[in-house]
C-alpha cells in the first residue's frame, strides 16, 4: 500500500474513533458508537498489515491467533459486575505494551528509523522516555486497581507517614532520570526510569479509597492513552498518535467531570490522594439503633400504592444480576398508574456507566433513566424510593459527617422520599467501608436477601 493510500486509510479511521467518541456519550447512539470504532479499528489493522514495511506475517499472525482466542474466552465468560476489574487489567495490558515497545526501539533504533544505537535522536528519546514512563505506571496502577476491585487488595485508602513527600521526590527522581537518559542515552538509566515509574503507579493507587475507584478506572484509562500516544511518536504512526491522544483526552476530560460531580479535587486523584490525611475510614457513631425490616409482600403492598417510585440501583444489582426482574417490577407498576423512574449516581458501581449498561441490557427505556442532578430535587415529593444494593452513593454521612471518607461527596437524597425500601442482603457497609445510617432512619425499611430473588419475589406479589 502507498504511503498516500495509508494516509488516508488512516485518516478514515481517525473519523471513525471520533464519531464512536461522539455515539458513546449517549444510549440511544452507543450502539452505533461502538459500530463505528469497531470499523475504525478494522481499517486501521488492515492499513498498518498491509504496510511495505511489514516483511513476515509469521509473528503477527500467532499473535491475532493468540491474542484473539484468549480475547473471545475472556468475552463470553466474564460476568457483568467483573467488568471494571476487566478494564483495569487491559488498561494494564497497553501500559506493559508501550514499556515493551520502547524498550525495542532503544535497543535497536535502527529497525524504527529513529537513529542508531549510542545515537538515537534526542526527540525520539524524549517521546520514547516519556512513553515509558506514563506505560509503566499505568500497568502497576492499573494492577493495583484490578486487585482492589476483585477483593485481592483491601478497598480502605492504604496510607503512611510522609507518603507524599516520597511521591513527590520520587516524581522529581524521575523528572532528573528522563533528563539524563536524553543527554547520555544510557541503558541503565532506561531501565531505571521503568522500575521507578513501576513503583510509581503503586504507590499513586494505595491511597485511593473504594469510594473514589470510577475516578481511577477513569484516569487509568486516560494514562493508557497517552502512554500510546507517546509511543506512537516513536513509532511514526500518525494514527496511533491521534488515537492515543483522543483516549488520554477524553479520559482526563470524564475524570475531571466525575471528580466535579464527587466534589473531589481533581488533583487529589491523580496525585494519590494528595491531601487526604486524617480523614477517618469509620462513619458515624449509631449506637444500639435498631432497623424495621419487611418481607417481599410489605414492599409490594407499599409500592402498588405509591403514585411515585424513584429505583436506585447500585452494584448490588449487578452482583445479584437483578435488572431484569427490576424492570419487570417497574413496568407491573407504570401498567397500573405508578410513575417510575431510574436514579443513577456518576459513580454508582464501580465504574463510569455501570448500571446504565446494565439497565439497557435489561431494556429499561432511557427516558426513565436520570442523572443525579436531574432528579435529586424530586426525592422529597416521591412516594417511594426502592434502593437495590447502592450503599455509599444513599449514604446520609456524606453530607453530615465530616469524618467520613466520602464527606462532601454529594448522594441520591433518597432519605427525603415518604418511604425507602432498601434491598441487601445485610448492614454490611459499603465498598468505602462506611456505615449507612439510612438503614436506621424510621421511614427506612429493609428487605433482606438476595436482591434479585427480592425483586421476583415482589413481582410474584404485585400478581
Amino acid at each position: 500500500m502507498s504511503a498516500t493510500a495509508s494516509t488516508l486509510a488512516y485518516l478514515i479511521a481517525s473519523i471513525c474513533f471520533i464519531m464512536a467518541l461522539r455515539g458513546l456519550s449517549s444510549p440511544e447512539t452507543a450502539r452505533r458508537g461502538n459500530l463505528l470504532g469497531i470499523i475504525g479499528m478494522v481499517i486501521a489493522v488492515v492499513t498498518t498489515l498491509a504496510s511495505p514495511e511489514v516483511v513476515s506475517y509469521t509473528t503477527i499472525i500467532a499473535g491475532i491467533v493468540i491474542g484473539g482466542t484468549i480475547g473471545t474466552v475472556i468475552a463470553r465468560r466474564i460476568e457483568m459486575t467483573a467488568l471494571p476489574q476487566l478494564v483495569a487489567a487491559f488498561h494494564s495490558l497497553v501500559g506493559l505494551a508501550a514499556v515493551f515497545v520502547a524498550a525495542a526501539a532503544f535497543h535497536t533504533p535502527e529497525a524504527y528509523g529513529i537513529g542508531v544505537s549510542g545515537s538515537i535522536h534526542a526527540s525520539s528519546l524524549i517521546e520514547m522516555s516519556l512513553g515509558t514512563a506514563i506505560g509503566a505506571i499505568t500497568f502497576t496502577g492499573s494492577i493495583i486497581a484490578f486487585g482492589k476491585l476483585q477483593g485481592l487488595v483491601s478497598s480502605n485508602p492504604l496510607s503512611f507517614p510522609g507518603q507524599h513527600i516520597l511521591n513527590l521526590a520520587l516524581g522529581i527522581l524521575l523528572a532528573l532520570l528522563i533528563a539524563l537518559f536524553v543527554s547520555g542515552e544510557s541503558g541503565f538509566l532506561f531501565w531505571m526510569i521503568v522500575l521507578l515509574s513501576l513503583i510509581l503507579g503503586v504507590l499513586l493507587i494505595v491511597p485511593i479509597g473504594g469510594a473514589d475507584m470510577p475516578v481511577v478506572i477513569s484516569m487509568l484509562n486516560s494514562y493508557s492513552g497517552w502512554a500510546a500516544c507517546g509511543i506512537g511518536f516513536t513509532l511514526g504512526n500518525n494514527l496511533l498518535i491521534v488515537t492515543g491522544a483522543l483516549v488520554g483526552s477524553s479520559g482526563a476530560i470524564l475524570s475531571y467531570i466525575m471528580c466535579k460531580g464527587m466534589n473531589r479535587s481533581f488533583f487529589n486523584v491523580i496525585l494519590g490522594g494528595f491531601g487526604g490525611e486524617g480523614v477517618a475510614a469509620s462513619g458515624p457513631d449509631l449506637g444500639d439503633k435498631t432497623v424495621k425490616s419487611g418481607s417481599a409482600e410489605d414492599a409490594a403492598f407499599i409500592l402498588e400504592n405509591a403514585g411515585s417510585v424513584i429505583i436506585v440501583p447500585g452494584y448490588g444489582m449487578a452482583v445479584a444480576q437483578a435488572q431484569q426482574a427490576l424492570r419487570e417490577m417497574g413496568d407491573i407498576l407504570k401498567s397500573r398508574g405508578v410513575t417510575v423512574r431510574y436514579a443513577i449516581h456518576p459513580v454508582a458501581g464501580r465504574m463510569p456507566g455501570h448500571m446504565n449498561v446494565l439497565l439497557a441490557e435489561a431494556n429499561v427505556p432511557y427516558d426513565e433513566v436520570m442523572e443525579l442532578d436531574e432528579i435529586n430535587r424530586d426525592f422529597s415529593s416521591t412516594d417511594v424510593a426502592f434502593v437495590i444494593g447502592a450503599n455509599d452513593v444513599t449514604n446520609p454521612a456524606a453530607k453530615t459527617d465530616p469524618s467520613s471518607p466520602i464527606y462532601g461527596m454529594p448522594i441520591l437524597d433518597v432519605e427525603n422520599a415518604r418511604t425507602v425500601l432498601f434491598s441487601k442482603r445485610s448492614l454490611a457497609s459499603g465498598y468505602a467501608g462506611v456505615d449507612n445510617e439510612l438503614f436506621y432512619r424510621d421511614n427506612t425499611m429493609m428487605l433482606f436477601g438476595d436482591a434479585k430473588k427480592m425483586c421476583e419475589d415482589v413481582v410474584k406479589a404485585l400478581g
